[in-house]
């Protein structure tokens, strides 16, 4: 492996978590970033919970991709395969958080079933496949994509705390405050386009 090797994946981290960020760029996973923002502690859960998930679903996708569907060219099933995957590895987190915690478990609530429906989860798998990643660059790509969530609804999480204490106009209050934040966040985010 060559330093330019290395190089790309930090510019391939850089660019999927702060540039091309899956949820204020790509409008990918809208559902979570919006549904469980509103306290940080449960914001921070649903990130860990979607970093795991995305970093091995791009891992395990990758590599059935290369070793099973590639070789035996039936590629075209790659969203169904992708989907299965992805449904196992949120099953696994499920049952992990229920036994060993649950106070986050309760608290994302149905939001942690979604992350089987989260289109930026599925989108990961696919583009890295379409972008021709090796397995380890889509690890990298999967990760910091995972990471570029887990900051946004961190972010949107603070901000919406924020907002509690605010005197907000009646027709503003509640999602439409809401949406006007994140489309906020989203030209801010517009700003980290210099970095690559």
């Amino acid at each position: 492996m060559t330093d330019n090797y290395f190089l790309n994946l930090v510019v391939i981290g850089i660019g999927s978590s702060l540039v091309s960020n899956v949820v204020l760029s790509q409008f990918l996973g809208l559902c979570p970033f919006l549904g469980v923002s509103k306290k940080v502690k449960t914001a921070a859960g649903m990130g860990g919970a979607v970093i795991f998930v995305i970093t091995l679903a791009s891992l395990v996708a990758g590599v059935i991709y290369k070793f099973v569907l590639a070789p035996l060219n039936i590629t075209y099933l790659k969203t169904i395969v992708f989907i299965l995957i992805i449904a196992a590895l949120v099953q696994f987190v499920e049952l992990f958080l229920k036994k060993y915690m649950k106070g986050l478990y309760q608290a994302l609530g149905v939001y942690l079933p979604l992350i089987t429906t989260n289109c930026a989860v599925l989108g990961v798998a696919i583009n890295n496949v379409n972008y021709g990643y090796d397995i380890l660059t889509g690890v990298v790509n999967g990760f910091a994509t995972s990471a570029g969530f887990a900051i946004s609804i961190i972010i949107l999480a603070g901000i919406r705390e924020k907002m509690e204490y605010n005197d907000i106009p009646k027709p503003f209050r509640g999602m439409p405050i809401v949406l006007v934040t994140a489309g906020l966040m989203a030209i801010a985010f517009c700003g980290f386009a210099g970095l690559i």
